[in-house]
């Protein structure tokens, strides 16, 4: 008979190991050891497979929790604001608080100390990578999780049929063109300020730049209103106000928490509801999103076998 280590169980669920190690804790998951290590039989990881495809079953175990309140800063995104009514209107005993300041900035708060968790896409120009490079730079010592939310199409959102003939960044330096910016510290900032930099660009020469707005939706609003020719942003932003988007970029978004002793069982919770629930088949019709990877641990310091 096959037996498994909790490594092995985590990849094949893609949830971390340390979510294995909950789920022994709590009985859902039979294990037994040798030596000081766990190890699972195929047979107790079949069941256990079978009882999650339960009808509602996790999700009724989550709703009989007492109700949990964290705080989220960083990016704005759709998925995010799913998440969040999601966990609001579902009685999953969890509730979330979102600031929605940009992704430096977001992970800038949760550093200090003053959010549970940050929404982040900010792409390194060195390494190309997006966002384990800052990880990595601020949290040395600090217990924390990467989760991959989504991948996520950026480029231009322009007007129903490209009225101005738009076609890529350079087109953002033309005298008849305007555009509308996101703020400062927004990850979409800097993923533009980097096609400004590869094109040998100013931000001086893009009329518009210092014109700014906080989020996707109000960003594309400005180009729906015909206030700015272009806008930076996300495929989903046009899509629903009905724009034309050309692609330039996919990009990574992730959710990076950070434990305390006070939010453990808060954060665990939404791990538990983001890879056991139905929560990822209510935004796979967003427009603009690879959900692939979604809820897959990508980076962790906490893991440790215990």
């Amino acid at each position: 008979m096959q037996i498994y280590t909790p490594d092995e169980i985590a990849s094949m669920l893609k949830i971390s190991k340390h979510t294995v190690y909950e789920m022994i804790k709590r009985g859902d998951l039979a294990a037994f050891k040798v030596g000081n290590k766990m190890r699972i039989e195929e047979s107790e990881f079949t069941r256990f497979k079978e009882s999650m495809t339960a009808p509602n079953k996790r999700q009724t175990e989550l709703q009989n929790t007492v109700q949990q309140t964290i705080q989220l800063a960083g990016s704005h995104d759709f998925l995010v604001e799913h998440l969040v009514k999601y966990t609001a209107s579902e009685g999953t005993g969890l509730s979330i608080t979102p600031s929605y300041i940009g992704s430096l900035e977001g992970l800038m708060m949760l550093y200090r100390g003053s959010a549970d968790i940050a929404a982040i896409h900010l792409l390194d120009p060195v390494s190309q990578q997006y966002n384990l490079p800052f990880i990595r730079q601020l949290f040395v010592h600090e217990p924390i999780t990467v989760m991959r939310l989504a991948s996520r199409e950026q480029g231009l959102i322009v007007a129903k049929g490209n009225p101005k003939k738009i076609s890529g960044i350079k087109d953002l330096t033309r005298k008849d063109v305007t555009i509308v910016n996101r703020q400062k510290g927004a990850g979409t900032r800097f993923l533009l300020d980097s096609f400004l930099a590869e094109e040998n660009l100013q931000p001086s020469d893009v009329k518009g730049y210092d014109d700014e707005e906080w989020n996707h939706l109000g960003a594309a609003a400005h180009v729906s209103r015909g206030t700015a020719d272009a806008a930076f942003g996300i495929k989903c932003a046009a899509t629903q106000l009905g724009l034309d988007f050309i692609p330039l970029a996919k990009e990574q978004f992730d959710l990076v928490l950070r434990w305390t002793p006070d939010n453990k069982k808060a954060l665990q919770h939404l791990i538990d509801l983001i890879h056991f629930t139905n929560f990822k088949e209510s935004i796979l019709e967003l427009d603009g999103y690879d959900a692939e990877d979604f809820g897959k641990i990508i980076y962790g310091n906490q893991l440790t076998e215990a």
